[in-house]
């Protein structure tokens, strides 16, 4: 059975409102939730990070499932919800699927 967190997040594929990709994140305007998968590599997780501090968004990893799974697009490591109250009610029914990852400021010299 499906969790709530896992609903939602079809919920905001199905709508047209989750972006994936490190390049197409680059290039959207509004973020709300940043989601990484357990098994992105170090420089994933660090873009990531990047982009929840950009657009001053919690960031999550995926704990029970991949993140190709939960949006059933093969091979992908980071997505972004750009819906507001889908962002809000995948964090607020996350555990146990997603856990929160605290996002480092970046008070040295920074290209964000």
């Amino acid at each position: 059975m499906k969790s709530k967190a896992e609903t939602f997040v079809g919920f905001a594929v199905r709508a047209g409102k989750i972006r994936t990709g490190q390049n197409t994140l680059a290039t959207v305007k509004r973020i709300f939730l940043v989601i990484v998968c357990k098994t992105a590599s170090q420089n994933a997780v660090k873009n990531a990070e990047k982009y929840a501090r950009k657009h001053g968004c919690p960031l999550y990893v995926t704990e029970t499932a991949e993140l190709a799974e939960l949006i059933h697009k093969d091979g992908v490591k980071i997505a972004a919800i750009t819906d507001k109250s889908l962002a809000k009610a995948i964090t607020d029914n996350a555990a146990p699927d997603l856990k929160r990852l605290e996002v480092p400021n970046k008070s040295e010299n920074s290209d964000d």
